[in-house]
């Protein structure tokens, strides 16, 4: 408790009026415009062999991402899946150079799975430990094109100042190892809107703001939450939801009486594409107020809710941001929040035409 209240102090002194907010440079920020996050390479991975680790991505399939249009790859990054083996970290660094190699900017977005950081103070030092291990392998790749991510949706349910101290403290490893690198921050509450509007800006110019979007879960994920209702009748649900007569009378098909009652309670909220923008358009307030670079580092639907939805749903995200100039990263390359790419990818992946064109961007040649 003496730690966490230690760094909760140093915390709060870096928060006082008059700190030196402000926002990486524009080259910096223009980098991370349009992005893809790689999410079982190095997450969950097949083997942790590194010779099968080295061979899971084709240096073609890099190149028909940077064709595609995008300009960076955000790599899920296991702590648990590298450990301390620092053959798997050389692997590690050895992808981030090959896809900058392809021109494209990597960020490294650590995102564990087994661990409970909000509880176990074990795991926060662990955290801290990876940080410390792998921010001085990342200090030979070019800062320009090199963005570490200090964690992936950090919950901290009630526990704001716990999560802002404990960032803080990763910033400051992360930062004497670095000192040139733009580093991604976050909010608590799964780095969601809503925990975004909770953080302090850090008194660092050089790192940018994450959020993650996915409302509304019934759509985006067909409610994967639930596991008492039909996932492919929630499928069918429209977006936007321009005639909510004809989105109930979608919910009143459903046999299913759990089901049809949260097809309805969809139907009632009303979900187009004002009420997106004005949740990415929260975000972009609290950046402006804070003088601050503000990111969509996550956001995607399933691949079983029908296109129509699907499609118009990523296209009027993809807009919001572009409105408000923020960038995005969809969840994922190999993932049925995206494109589905099978893991492992075979040496030319096809990316689907539809997604592409929804995202603003064109098939790779």
């Amino acid at each position: 408790m003496r730690r966490v209240a230690a760094l909760v102090l140093s915390a709060t002194l870096m928060l006082l009026p008059g700190a030196a907010f402000g926002k990486p440079a524009p080259g910096r920020i223009a980098t991370l415009a349009r992005g893809i996050s790689l999410t079982g390479w190095f997450r969950f991975p097949a083997s942790a062999d590194p010779a099968a680790l080295r061979a899971w991505l084709s240096d073609s399939a890099m190149a028909d991402l940077r064709r595609s249009g995008f300009s960076f790859v955000r790599l899920a990054v296991q702590p648990e899946a590298l450990g301390d083996d620092p053959r798997r970290q050389a692997v590690l660094v050895e992808a981030i150079r090959r896809l900058q190699h392809q021109g494209l900017a990597v960020v490294i977005d650590a995102h564990p799975s087994g661990w409970n950081l909000e509880q176990r103070e074990a795991d926060r030092r662990a955290w801290l430990d990876f940080w410390r291990r792998l921010a001085p392998a990342l200090r030979a790749l070019p800062p320009g094109l090199t963005f570490p991510e200090l964690l992936n949706e950090p919950v901290f349910t009630g526990q704001d100042a716990a999560w802002q101290a404990l960032q803080h403290a990763a910033l400051g490893i992360v930062r004497a190892t670095l000192p040139d690198d733009t580093v991604v921050l976050t909010g608590d509450d799964w780095g969601s809107v809503a925990g975004l509007l909770r953080l302090r800006p850090e008194a660092d110019p050089n790192v940018i703001y994450s959020f993650h979007f996915y409302d509304p879960a019934e759509l985006t994920s067909l409610a994967a939450y639930r596991a008492d209702v039909r996932h492919a009748d929630l499928a069918k649900l429209p977006f936007p939801v321009d005639d909510p007569a004809a989105c109930r009378r979608v919910a009143d098909a459903s046999p299913d009486p759990p089901t049809a009652g949260l097809m309805r309670f969809y139907c009632s909220l009303g979900w187009d594409g004002a009420k997106v923008a004005a949740r990415i358009e929260a975000a972009a307030e609290w950046g402006r107020r804070n003088h601050a670079a503000v990111w969509l580092g996550e956001f995607g639907a399933s691949a079983r809710l029908n296109p129509p939805a699907r499609l118009a749903w990523l296209r009027t995200v993809r807009e919001a941001c572009a409105a408000r100039g923020i960038g995005w990263a969809l969840w994922g390359y190999d993932d049925v929040m995206g494109f589905g790419v099978p893991r492992p990818p075979g040496p030319h992946p096809v990316l689907d035409r539809d997604v592409l064109r929804a995202l603003g961007l064109g098939a790779p040649g």
